[in-house]
């Protein structure tokens, strides 16, 4: 009984919705039925959102990296303008301490002592780059194949990743070794022998950017171009390799990072190239004008590869264009507080930590190929390099007082003022911490520890936890295929 009532019911609901069930009757209900997207309006406006947060992130990311970007040149000029100076203050400093005698505890301030390092570093690392010839490096590499180029260029940029992450810990210890109080008690394996390392350090780091360099003129130079069309379109495969992938804020504030790394790089790294040809080309501007379409194309390459990475990112992650501004700040912070009276680092330090750029290596490199490119002879010569050394003094300046502005403001709109003031207030309240010699005889902590110790043993699993990162704790070089919670 129940089974007929159901058929009749459901023959009811059939002829109720198609009364006629014939081919033209349901051809007409194709052609004229409709629907209604505002019964699914969160989804759709999900969407449209989505696309406007594509179409934002050119502009949000070009923004981030063009201040990154002068982040850079601040502090790679900072190495051919301001550091000889500081390091003629810092030498005249102990040429009349005999004679103005000696006052307080230190020959030399800690920044004093890093300039004189990061200057004999430079000083010996340009000596040493001497015996390397350019040309036989060209030559060498011109005779290979296009394949085993192509792998080897691969393999230098691992390479300069794995030299720059490494790099800055080499010099890190270096500046803390030479500046550590007498008083406290060392363990280290002494001064020397950190130089050392850091001196071969950058002298590597300088060979391996060479070499990079030498395959790309080499490219630029092939006569079909194959090579320079295989480099660009290894860019795009970076696309594939990150997209994909898993991204929370952190991680893509670290990527951005070393995207505006890699990018002033690159920019250098041409700038040789055109030195290099057209000093080849007795500096004829005709062949400039014959490099200019190549190298725009590496660079429009560079910026639309960028673009799309990033966009697809922040789409399939759901992340704001608005966190780029987030990075920016970020950035400015360093900034703002290397330049407060109690700051711990210099800035160019501060950048290569977050940035993972050392300018040490490329400058070197960049002033063998400048003297070995161009020929100073007689006094007019040695006039227009100090003019140019005044220009580039001037741009510095410059560069610096407008960036230090615009950080103001970008830290400001972050509301970012407490933590810079926290950060100013940090080194006095951590030595007021600092346990006694009686507490450490007895193998004690102060109450902080003891209550931390107590909360680990009460709750086992805060071991396991990975503690919350700010963007201000992020360096470049944090493993970026762990998630950052």
């Amino acid at each position: 009984m129940r089974d007929l009532q159901t058929m009749a019911l459901c023959s009811h609901c059939c002829s109720a919705v198609v009364p006629d069930p014939s081919l033209t009757r349901f051809i007409c209900a194709e052609l004229t039925r409709g629907y209604f997207l505002e019964h699914n309006e969160a989804k759709y406006t999900e969407r449209r959102e989505r696309v406007y947060t594509c179409m934002r992130i050119p502009k949000e990311l070009e923004k981030l990296m063009l201040f990154g970007f002068f982040l850079c040149v601040d502090a790679f000029l900072y190495v051919f303008t301001l550091l000889p100076l500081r390091v003629l203050l810092a030498l005249l400093r102990v040429l009349t301490l005999p004679c103005c005698g000696f006052s307080g505890s230190r020959l030399l301030q800690p920044a004093q002592v890093c300039d004189m390092l990061k200057g004999l570093i430079l000083l010996l690392c340009f000596s040493m780059m001497h015996y390397v010839d350019y040309s036989m490096m060209y030559h060498l590499i011109r005779g290979q194949s296009v394949i085993k180029l192509y792998i080897i260029y691969n393999m230098l940029e691992v390479a300069d990743r794995l030299f720059s992450s490494f790099g800055q810990d080499i010099l890190d210890a270096l500046y803390w070794t030479a500046t550590e109080p007498k008083e406290r008690k060392r363990d280290s394996i002494g001064v020397i022998p950190h130089f050392l390392m850091a001196v071969l350090y950058v002298f590597l780091h300088s060979i391996l950017i060479m070499v990079q360099a030498s395959t790309l003129n080499v490219a630029f130079n092939s006569h079909n171009k194959s090579l320079l069309t295989i480099m660009m379109s290894n860019n795009f495969v970076e696309i594939k390799g990150s997209v994909f992938k898993k991204f929370e804020k952190n991680n893509l504030f670290q990527m951005s990072n070393s995207d505006i790394k890699e990018r002033f790089t690159s920019y250098v790294l041409l700038l040789i190239v055109c030195l290099r040809n057209m000093e080849q080309f007795s500096w004829n501007t005709d062949h400039l004008l014959v490099l200019l379409p190549d190298v725009f194309i590496v660079i429009v390459s560079e910026i639309a590869v960028d673009t799309i990475k990033h966009a697809f990112i922040t789409k399939f992650n759901d992340i704001p264009a608005d966190v780029y501004s987030e990075y920016r700040a970020s950035l400015a912070f360093d900034l703002v507080s290397s330049r407060q009276k109690n700051a711990y680092t210099d800035y160019s330090d501060s950048v290569a930590r977050r940035m993972g750029f050392i300018p040490l290596p490329l400058a070197v490199l960049l002033i063998r190929v400048l003297l070995s490119s161009v020929k100073v002879q007689g006094a007019l010569s040695y006039t227009c390099v100090f003019l140019f050394y005044l220009g580039l003094v001037t741009l510095k300046v410059l560069n610096s007082i407008v960036l230090l502005g615009k950080s103001c403001v970008y830290v400001k709109r972050a509301n970012m003022e407490d933590k810079l003031f926290e950060k100013s207030s940090t080194p006095s309240s951590s030595s007021n911490k600092t346990p006694n010699k009686a507490d450490q005889a007895r193998g004690q902590t102060p109450s902080g520890g003891e209550e931390e110790e107590e909360q680990a043993a009460e709750d086992p699993d805060t071991k396991h936890r990975t503690p919350k990162k700010d963007l201000l704790e992020i360096d470049r070089f944090t493993i970026c295929g762990n998630r950052i919670d």
